[in-house]
């Protein structure tokens, strides 16, 4: 067991200490140095990718018959490069406006983070779906009021823990990198909502013309009798 241990340890340090790692490490930290948020976008649009990919074979898994959608992952993706986006420029923002990394500090920024970040990186997440999907208004906001509120809870349920070790110990340019590694969970929760919550489509009600709603009115000051006829001569 001892010698297995060992031969496993010293093939573990060849890999680690392998060119393609050493490329591998140089290449990733270059792109975190000079490429800040061309990599954060990257990495937002491929874990919202796995997110839905992994929802999605889960439906597959509870309905045999269920195809898989490639169209919708592809949208999801685009939803990934948008918050992305405002996550990137939001944690630049917020290191500048409130710089330091004590426990209060900390704090401040992960109330922030979940008052203003959060619903904003939701709405952008439902508006984005909406372009890509080429939803109308109605069904837009329909949506939004039914399903944004569930990944808000969810966001106060995950982050707060999760944003104080971001705040207290990350450096700023690991820390879309981290949100994202924590949110592969969240992202398949949000393929749920998204995609199998349904939404009630509220039916515009029927509005009467203008002579037809002023005949009822006197109709009813008239206790119902039928309104007077105008006869043309």
């Amino acid at each position: 067991m001892s010698a297995t241990m060992k031969i496993s340890h010293l093939m573990l340090n060849r890999f680690i200490n392998s060119s393609f790692v050493t490329k591998m490490r140089s290449g990733t930290r270059y792109m975190f140095q000079r490429h800040l948020l061309l990599t954060n976008i990257a990495i937002s649009a491929s874990i919202s990718t796995v997110g839905d990919s992994i929802e999605q074979n889960y439906e597959k898994y509870k309905d045999r018959e269920r195809k898989y959608e490639v169209r919708r992952t592809l949208n999801m993706s685009g939803a990934g490069v948008t918050t992305g986006v405002v996550c990137h420029y939001w944690y630049i923002w917020l290191d500048k406006y409130m710089p330091g990394r004590t426990f209060k500090i900390a704090m401040k920024k992960m109330l922030l983070d979940q008052v203003i970040n959060s619903p904003i990186t939701i709405a952008t997440f439902f508006i984005t779906l909406a372009v890509l999907e080429r939803s109308s208004a109605t069904e837009f906001i329909q949506e939004l009021r039914a399903k944004s509120w569930r990944l808000y809870l969810a966001e106060w349920v995950i982050w707060p823990p999760a944003q104080l070790i971001n705040f207290f110990w990350l450096p700023l340019k690991y820390r879309v990198l981290y949100d994202n590694t924590i949110s592969m969970c969240y992202d398949v929760y949000t393929s749920y909502v998204k995609h199998e919550i349904p939404v009630e489509i509220e039916e515009p009600k029927p509005v009467l013309p203008v002579a037809e709603s002023a005949a009822q009115r006197i109709s009813n000051s008239l206790g119902g009798a039928n309104p007077p006829t105008v006869v043309a001569l």
